[in-house]
């Protein structure tokens, strides 16, 4: 079975994995699909939510020569959406028509509790007997996204699951713990709602929180990023560090960050400094 979700099968391999953010559109998508990238963050958060120019960036991301170097459907930069509601708005429709589109994976921002948690996951993963876990909720149109996955309608049902939840899913889930009151429900939250595959640090709006606007280097900025960490390891989800850059990339990797994000560029020296030191001690890295 060939494989789709690119960051699910490297983070089941215990690799690290090298993302940017990248704006929801054709021309930015374009810019970005030949980068040594592993995923793109389609950023709908902060920039207008349009669904048809959503489509269209998930369309110029794709690069048919890697496809075809791969010999499988999958693109070679998996397409992440991060979408504007936060945690506490519950809304569902926004994960439900990227999913819809192809995408494999859906950030939810301002993660604060269980309950919030748990909607995340039932809005990523269709209805179904027997479910554990959050049920799901998501409404049923895979046309448009089993066409772009390059799968039959039957294998695409099959593997809509989310990761590390259902059996052969790959949709990935992602949280975003940003603020104090998600730190401290962390814990319950990773230990109450499977499924979570990844949780995304947003140190902007923790450093305002804490009185520190995007000084990142803080050290009450860092020491609320250390329990970030700690939570996850004790859980064994991965951590993903939002502004990596040339300067703090070392530091990155020895804090055990596995999803590395960069400045939406098509070159930057923060992603080859960490790429250089991954590839240095890659075999210590331990999945558990």
């Amino acid at each position: 079975m060939a494989e789709l979700n690119g960051v699910a099968r490297r983070l089941e391999r215990g690799e690290r994995v090298f993302a940017s953010f990248c704006a929801p559109n054709a021309n930015a998508a374009l810019d970005l699909s030949t980068t040594s990238y592993d995923a793109v963050l389609f950023e709908a958060e902060h920039k207008p939510w349009d669904v048809p120019e959503l489509r269209n960036a998930f369309q110029y991301l794709l690069n048919r020569r890697t496809i075809l170097e791969a010999g499988g459907p999958a693109p070679a930069i998996t397409p992440l959406v991060r979408i504007p509601p936060n945690g506490s708005e519950r809304a569902q429709w926004h994960a439900k028509q990227a999913l819809d589109l192809g995408a494999y994976g859906i950030v939810w921002p301002h993660i604060t509790s269980v309950e919030e948690a748990a909607n995340a996951v039932a809005a990523c993963r269709y209805p179904g007997v027997d479910q554990h876990g959050p049920a799901g909720q998501r409404g049923d149109s895979p046309v448009a996204a089993a066409r772009y996955w390059g799968v039959p309608l039957d294998e695409y049902y099959r593997r809509a699951g989310v990761w590390s939840l259902d059996d052969d899913g790959e949709i990935l889930v992602v949280i975003m713990i940003e603020d104090r009151a998600g730190i401290e429900n962390l814990d319950d939250i990773l230990e109450q709602v499977p499924g979570i595959g990844l949780v995304l640090i947003g140190e902007g709006d923790l450093s305002q929180e804490l009185g520190v606007p995007r000084q990142f280097e803080h050290p009450t900025v860092l020491a609320h990023k250390e329990r970030v960490l700690t939570a996850c390891a004790k859980h064994g989800v991965a951590v993903g560090h939002p502004h990596v850059t040339a300067a703090n990339a070392e530091r990155a990797l020895a804090d055990g960050y596995r999803f590395l994000m960069t400045a939406p560029v098509v070159t930057y020296p923060g992603l080859e400094v960490a790429r250089q030191l991954s590839e240095r001690d890659r075999p210590n890295i331990d999945v558990n």
